[in-house]
């Protein structure tokens, strides 16, 4: 029997021992330090913008601002990010990551505490430019050190932590601003980077890896690319930012920075489709997943900036809300994600990424869609459950959106997809912001124009309240009948208008809600990677 063993065992086909799965690289102390360090300073950098316009208000009174020009208070800021961002990839090659990211940590802190100081608009915009300068630095490289410091398996637990920069720091930033406003003074927004800052910095101060400087690399920069980007970016913030105050192409301050930002912009493509060594691999941009990823991420930053713009607006001016009344609405939009976000690595282990994205841009959407029928008592209570599941959707979209973008990206391009990945966002949130802005006008004029046809003084239901409004003002002190019956048409008119308000704010939702349809369709032409969840590092 022990001779005919050997026959027995190649006669019958055996399965093969298992072969056991690799394990992924374990990921060191440090590194994880170097990660949490950079997103908490994303996440400041983002919130720096939110918490600010809670308080404006606030601001342009005890500098002595006026309502127009105290938004370059913000608008500087933004113009500022929006430049640097695409170039932090380039410029932490030269000066090393550690030197140039721990640099601008340093300044970014000293610079909020000097914006607490500024004595007038002036100081303020150039303080808030050169915050927004250092500011910026910190969201392209959180997301680069994710991206090239962990191996694949844990980038999802790294880009969950970015999440909270993106998505939950928008959301509460009005909450915080709004409190510390009303009970602290508006200095505060600024001092409450100081804890955080200061923990941010001992991290990456311990655990980023000191890298000698390359500055011959100054020499061979692109930079016509580099002045082109500055340009057209700058020109094209200030425009978004502007041009609904200005009258937009009736301003021939807009109609002029029109024209320089298509021209630079314009030069900048070909400039970086056609150097050597560009600033920013365009090419990227013909991947597949990274392509349709930045028009996922592009619509977005309409629907999340736009939505922390437009509530805070109608709450303000419908319901007669303050900062810190408006915080309290929106924290429903941001502390649910606290809790969610940490969840999003462990849920993407079981299902397919792209399933998370559509499903959160549908929650997303479905969020704003719940407020588009307004009434004159739509506040806190009727918001409650629409900022809820806009809040689950915003966790569930943009860790799983980031990896399925950016998977199978090279170290060499990691700066490159951080720069136009981070930039395309803030770049939407500014369309979004300006759309919104303009769109908001116009529909009030017509639906107030609708409403003024069925509110003629020749139907009897207008006659009537008229007289009744009539009869309440000379009965409250209004002793001429003449008097009272002007105070009762402009009460009227106010009723009017504020119900024309209602529904072009409602019209607003409906145009979020809409391109996080037009998100969720680019969301569903991604393709799957081939490890998300495996492997070594890029």
């Amino acid at each position: 029997m022990t001779a005919l063993q050997p026959t027995l065992n190649s006669a019958v086909d055996l399965p093969a021992p298992r072969t056991a799965t690799p394990a992924a690289p374990a990921v060191s102390a440090r590194t994880w330090i170097a990660v949490a360090g950079a997103t908490l300073g994303a996440f400041m950098a983002v919130l720096n913008i939110q918490i600010v316009n809670a308080s404006l208000a606030d601001i342009q009174g005890a500098i002595g601002a006026g309502i127009d020009d105290g938004g370059w208070i913000s608008t500087s800021y933004l113009i500022a990010e929006i430049v640097v961002i695409p170039l932090s990839g380039w410029l932490a090659q030269v000066f090393s990551v550690r030197i140039y990211l721990l640099t601008n940590a340093v300044l970014f802190l000293a610079l909020s505490v000097a914006c607490a100081f500024a004595q007038d608009l002036p100081q303020m915009i150039a303080l808030r430019a050169v915050q927004g300068f250092t500011g910026g630095t910190l969201i392209p490289l959180a997301f680069t050190l994710i991206i090239t410091l962990l191996p694949k398996a844990k980038q999802p637990i790294g880009l969950a932590l970015f999440a909270l920069s993106a998505t939950f720091a928008p959301a509460i930033g009005p909450t915080i601003g709004g409190y510390l406003t009303e009970n602290w003074g508006w200095q505060y927004i600024f001092y409450v980077n100081l804890v955080p800052g200061a923990i941010m910095i001992g991290m990456l101060f311990v655990s980023l890896e000191a890298k000698p400087m390359k500055l011959s690399l100054l020499r061979e920069g692109d930079w016509a690319g580099i002045v082109t980007m500055a340009i057209g970016l700058a020109a094209l913030q200030t425009v978004l930012e502007e041009g609904n105050k200005d009258d937009w192409f009736g301003s021939p301050f807009i109609v002029k920075l029109s024209i320089i930002a298509a021209v630079a912009l314009s030069a900048f493509l070909w400039i970086e489709l056609t150097a050597q060594k560009p600033l920013l691999n365009l090419r990227l941009l013909v991947r597949r997943n990274f392509g349709f990823g930045i028009i996922a991420n592009f619509l977005l930053g309409i629907a999340l900036y736009g939505s922390v713009y437009i509530l805070p607006v109608y709450l303000s001016r419908i319901q007669g809300y303050n900062a810190e009344q408006i915080g309290m609405v929106l924290a429903w939009t941001g502390l649910p994600q606290l809790f969610l976000i940490p969840l999003v690595p462990k849920l993407m282990q079981r299902l397919d990424a792209r399933i998370i994205i559509g499903f959160g841009f549908a929650l997303f959407a479905a969020s704003n869609f719940m407020n588009i029928f307004m009434t004159n008592d739509y506040a806190t209570d009727q918001l409650f459950w629409p900022n809820v599941v806009r809040a689950v959707g915003q966790a569930l979209v943009f860790a799983p959106l980031s990896a399925v973008a950016t998977a199978g990206i090279e170290a060499e391009n990691a700066g490159s997809a951080s720069g136009l990945f981070n930039m395309m966002r803030n770049l939407g949130g500014a369309v979004g912001i300006a759309i919104l802005q303009t769109l908001l006008t116009k529909r009030e004029q017509y639906h107030s124009n609708v409403l003024m046809q069925s509110v003629s003084m020749l139907e009897q239901a207008t006659q009537a309240r008229i007289e009744k409004l009539t009869q309440y003002f000379m009965s409250h002190g209004v002793a001429d009948h003449a008097a009272a019956v002007l105070r009762a048409i402009a009460a009227v008119s106010r009723i009017v208008q504020k119900q024309a308000f209602i529904l072009a704010f409602s019209d607003m939702f409906f145009l979020l809600g809409a391109a996080l349809i037009a998100a969720l369709l680019a969301s569903l032409l991604l393709k799957k990677p081939g490890h998300l969840s495996g492997g070594g590092a890029h």
